[in-house]
């Protein structure tokens, strides 16, 4: 019986061959496989937010609250961020498909579980394992390559697998109850790393944490991590922070202003940047003030208008 240490070799050593192995059947598995997930990204109806085991990991209290409190206030998705999370989709569906073509038991693929009444939905189950698959830039795969990343862990990828691990405790499908297995693959290079986790206990404590904050009436203190930004005075909100769509519910006051490398976010301006400022983007898609409401994150979009290229 194969084990989950032999995946990531059994496959490179699959898709080097060239005999045939992907075979009609496999093909229309695999597209039918990449259809309905796409289409589940692209055409699920908006419902009401719940809390999710997916959001354990560190995270503003503010903007927890808010993700469930006031969905309609979060700043939109650009449509590139679309599609981005739709080609995560299609990698994991790529990366199954191999695991099955390599021989390898694929069981349990996006079943619902729960942790005292938090719902999540694992990827799948492999050679008895539970395991994520996490689409990553080059830089959050050198994490899981080099094991780093547990010490530096912002967007809560293990507090993800301690809940998927203890959610799935009692389902005979896994077999292996004290560690889980995130599947890493650069999106830029192919390249794939297996990370192990081992269980961490305290995954109960933070489900219940989360669930004490967004049953609050009113939303915590604001922790968005902040830094300075250079030698100016002024601060900006960390890389993290930058990435929430929550942040102009955390920090109202937020002013974004336009850098030749992208947005900066400032929480506090002593000195004025010499560069473009923009108004807070519309939370919801398609509606936009006249002037420079742009999205913050499309850098190009706000190069081209303002001659920084």
């Amino acid at each position: 019986m194969k084990n989950i240490y032999q995946l990531i070799p059994d496959i490179q050593h699959l898709v080097g061959k060239k005999d045939g192995w992907f075979t009609p059947e496999l093909a229309k598995s695999f597209g039918e496989d990449v259809a309905r997930r796409v289409s589940e990204k692209f055409n699920s109806p908006e419902t009401a937010p719940t809390l999710r085991l997916s959001q354990m990991g560190p995270k503003c209290p503010c903007a927890l609250w808010h993700s469930i409190h006031s969905p309609g206030e979060a700043e939109a998705l650009p449509p590139w961020a679309e599609i981005k999370f739709a080609f995560g989709h299609i990698h994991e569906a790529l990366f199954i498909t191999l695991a099955k073509a390599a021989g390898h038991e694929v069981t349990g693929e996006q079943d619902e579980i729960s942790v005292d009444g938090v719902k999540g939905h694992r990827d799948c189950v492999i050679d008895g394992c539970v395991v994520d698959i996490k689409s990553t830039s080059s830089l959050a795969f050198k994490k899981f390559k080099e094991r780093t990343i547990k010490g530096s862990d912002s967007f809560g990828y293990l507090e993800q697998l301690d809940a998927y691990l203890v959610g799935s405790l009692d389902d005979p499908l896994v077999r292996v109850k004290d560690r889980a297995y995130d599947i890493a693959i650069d999106k830029t290079l192919g390249h794939m790393v297996l990370y192990e986790h081992t269980l961490r206990t305290d995954i109960k404590e933070k489900v219940a944490r989360a669930k004490a904050i967004v049953a609050r009436t009113a939303a915590p203190t604001c922790e968005c991590g902040t830094v300075p930004d250079g030698k100016s005075g002024n601060i900006k909100l960390d890389v993290k922070a930058s990435y929430s769509p929550q942040k102009y519910l955390c920090k109202p006051n937020l002013r974004t202003f336009i850098y030749s490398d992208g947005p900066r976010f400032l929480t506090h301006v002593e000195r004025l940047p010499d560069v473009p400022e923009i108004r807070r983007p519309s939370s919801r898609p398609g509606l936009r003030s006249p002037g420079r409401e742009l999205h913050p994150h499309n850098c190009l979009q706000q190069s081209l208008l303002t001659g920084s290229h």
